[in-house]
């Protein structure tokens, strides 16, 4: 408890006080803008890296699954663009076909209707559905682990000040905002490079027939829509290499840590070099008494 008295030097100070409260209040420490990991300068071990592993705490980049994912939906979509095109002009024709019968009202419409919808989007689902398993394989291997999903009540209470400290001042936070402002950019450039690419023809689509402009448009829209993909993946390496460096950079240790944790896998050394003390005094024993019977 400070007690400011009401002169001139406390008057001055009362700003400080108010912030000291405000900060008592909600738990805030007044060191936010040191390291994360003070005093941790030690790479983490192999013991350590092995155990993160167990637990599920890993470097993954979400952007790498998503950037796949897109670049394989969308290149799924074109090379199956017309399998498409004609399974729903045939569905198209068969439930108009039905829209005269009688019987169009019985129970197998809806198994109908889900036959054409799986013929529709199967083949593209199972293609993101690889593609998705594919971008985590890569990046952290054959790894299955229930720790992360274990309830866990220690992250029931929030932690206010490391919340925020996470989310607005730190290298991740800048780092998200930079790379969310990038992509937004680049994605905008690449829109107008291919519209004014393609101004004429959109001009003349006012006297062009429907099916021309469905098709200019669909094709506009589809190299957007991949060149960004492209895009997304030299994005994606960026934020995996960053991840991984904020990964490892977590899993420092300290010297002590260090220490800790060699005397728990090679033991004391102190216990150690008395035991090769030990060992020392028995073979100069053992030495000594073989002396007389030595022939040198």
């Amino acid at each position: 408890m400070i007690e400011l008295s009401h002169g001139i030097l406390g008057s001055d100070l009362l700003p400080v006080a108010s912030a000291l409260r405000t900060a008592a209040v909600f738990d805030v420490p007044l060191q936010w803008f040191a390291a994360e990991d003070e005093g941790r300068t030690e790479e983490p071990s192999e013991h350590k890296l092995r155990k993160a592993r167990e637990e599920g705490k890993v470097a993954r980049s979400a952007d790498v699954s998503s950037s796949l994912v897109l670049l394989a939906g969308i290149s799924a979509l074109g090379l199956l663009a017309g399998y498409i095109l004609r399974t729903a002009s045939q569905m198209y024709l068969y439930f108009l076909s039905l829209a005269s019968s009688p019987d169009a009202m019985n129970g197998g419409l809806l198994l109908a209707f889900m036959s054409w919808l799986a013929k529709l989007v199967v083949p593209v689902l199972a293609v993101v559905f690889v593609v998705a398993i594919f971008g985590n394989i890569i990046q952290v291997g054959f790894l299955f682990t229930a720790k992360p999903i274990t309830p866990d009540l220690t992250r029931i209470v929030p932690r206010f000040s490391r919340w925020l400290q996470r989310s607005f001042v730190s290298g991740e936070a800048l780092f998200n905002l930079a790379k969310a402002m990038a992509k937004i950019a680049v994605i905008g450039v690449i829109a107008w490079l291919n519209v004014t690419a393609e101004m004429g023809r959109l001009a003349r689509l006012a006297l062009a027939g429907f099916f021309s402009g469905v098709s200019l448009v669909s094709q506009l829209a589809f190299r957007i829509v991949l060149e960004s993909a492209i895009a997304f993946l030299v994005f994606a390496a960026a934020d995996y290499w960053f991840q991984r460096r904020q990964h490892l950079e977590s899993l420092k240790m300290s010297r002590q840590e260090v220490k800790e944790e060699r005397k728990m896998y090679e033991g004391d050394p102190l216990t150690r070099s008395r035991l090769r003390e030990r060992m020392r005094d028995v073979m100069r024993r053992a030495m000594l008494k073989a002396v007389p019977k030595a022939d040198v």
